[in-house]
């Protein structure tokens, strides 16, 4: 009977032969191993559904929170979003093989760079399905192979769709090999995935903090170990108070799970009396929870139906996933600056101003992967930026930093032509 650890060192020796396979396949074979996965995505519509409703009910009864239920999900609409993303995908350049900087020497020898994949690229992640299909698409057009270890509580869902994508990108002619799925739900294959340094390239967690650090502290390969998101959008004093009530709005209530949601508004005093209770108003629809500086209580007051309580120390620093945001009055623009250099993740950061000297103060010195005028910190995601769908959304300053895209899977090695030089 195979062990959970020998799974994982069979399937990693599987994918790190694969990897050479498909990283000399020409992009029309890769274009149309993924057309076969989104027409599966459709086709196999019904079944994926199926196993997705085994993990919810499995997570509802194991007590997960909203947050990690929504996660989750999988609806006929989501799988549509994910075969579309995958079909987005087939569009973009293939990255394989560009050249980069070619240039003549005057000895004559010509050198540059050429874009070449990592390898094999590990993903360990919790809750959400989709990111199976995303992360295998991305790694297959870029030349990769993918060894993947998604959490328990999703492991019917993210069993059927591995399956799916190996079937698919079998029939199109490329290794099925390439993909990999640790089925095991074994915690201790973590720990030893992390030390796989022989057969992986690069692992990228996608998770809540505990794995991200987990991993930063084990990986003995390369790791991406950015992601959490504590968000904020700044109100300046002179924003448009209907347009930031409708961005602010839109950045906590769209979709308030994930990463890139909005997680602290700052608002300039000087503008905070007719701004918050306009977003207090509005937060009721959602039934948001506001954690408050004593400033930004006092101007709200009691509202009826406003859910308005004080804030604690620990909220300014807090990833909530859920309809709860930290709201915090600030004197000016640098106090609202400080504020997000102190708790700020690195992740997604806004302001909402008519002043274009604030808003270009804002976009050079808020240091993080993404960085909005006037819109919605929900925007920092692959799909939205024309990557086609993403792996994870950095927050490290190497490698890659934001949504991490086909090129963000490749490295580049050095080409060099001659003809019979020799080095005097």
């Amino acid at each position: 009977m195979q062990t959970a650890v020998d799974e994982l060192t069979t399937k990693a020796r599987a994918a790190k032969k694969a990897a050479r396979e498909v990283a000399r396949l020409s992009g029309q074979v890769k274009d149309r191993a993924l057309l076969n996965i989104a027409d599966s995505l459709k086709s196999r519509q019904e079944e994926v559904l199926q196993a997705n409703e085994k993990d919810y009910e499995a997570g509802r009864r194991d007590g997960l929170s909203e947050a990690l239920l929504d996660r989750l999900l999988l609806t006929p609409d989501r799988l549509e979003g994910v075969a579309a993303d995958v079909r987005n995908v087939v569009t973009l350049p293939d990255p394989v093989g560009e050249v980069l900087d070619m240039r003549t020497m005057p000895n004559g020898l010509q050198v540059g760079r050429r874009r070449v994949p990592l390898g094999v690229i590990g993903a360990i992640y919790e809750s959400r399905p989709n990111v199976t299909v995303d992360i295998s698409v991305l790694c297959l057009k870029s030349g990769n192979a993918i060894l993947l270890r998604g959490g328990k509580e999703s492991v019917h869902s993210n069993t059927i769709l591995a399956g799916l994508i190996k079937e698919a990108i079998s029939d199109a002619g490329m290794p099925s090999d390439a993909v990999q799925i640790i089925e095991s739900t074994d915690r201790a294959l973590v720990g030893r995935m992390l030390k796989a340094k022989e057969y992986i390239d690069l692992i990228i967690p996608r998770g809540g903090q505990e794995l991200i650090r987990r991993v930063a502290e084990e990986a003995s390969m390369p790791a991406i170990t950015g992601g959490v998101g504590v968000c904020h959008t700044y109100v300046d004093s002179s924003a448009a108070v209907d347009m930031a009530v409708d961005i602010v709005f839109n950045a906590k209530v769209q979709r308030p799970s994930v990463c890139n949601a909005m997680d602290t508004m700052i608002v300039h005093s000087a503008i905070a009396p007719k701004y918050l209770p306009r977003i207090a108003e509005r937060f009721v629809e959602a039934d948001v929870e506001m954690r408050c500086d004593p400033r930004a209580l006092s101007v709200i007051g009691p509202m009826n139906g406003v859910r308005a309580v004080p804030a604690t120390e620990e909220d300014w620093s807090t990833e909530y996933l859920s309809l709860t945001a930290g709201v915090r009055v600030v004197d000016s623009f640098d106090e609202a600056l400080d504020h997000i250099e102190r708790y700020g993740s690195g992740h997604s950061d806004a302001i909402v101003t008519e002043d274009y000297a604030a808003a270009m103060r804002f976009l050079n010195e808020v240091d993080s992967s993404a960085v909005f005028v006037n819109a919605s910190t929900r925007f920092n995601d692959g799909a939205e930026f024309g990557l086609g769908a993403e792996v994870a959304i950095s927050t490290d300053k190497y490698h890659a930093r934001g949504p991490m895209g086909l090129r963000e899977l490749t490295s580049y090695k050095w080409t060099v032509i001659g003809g019979g030089h020799i080095r005097q």
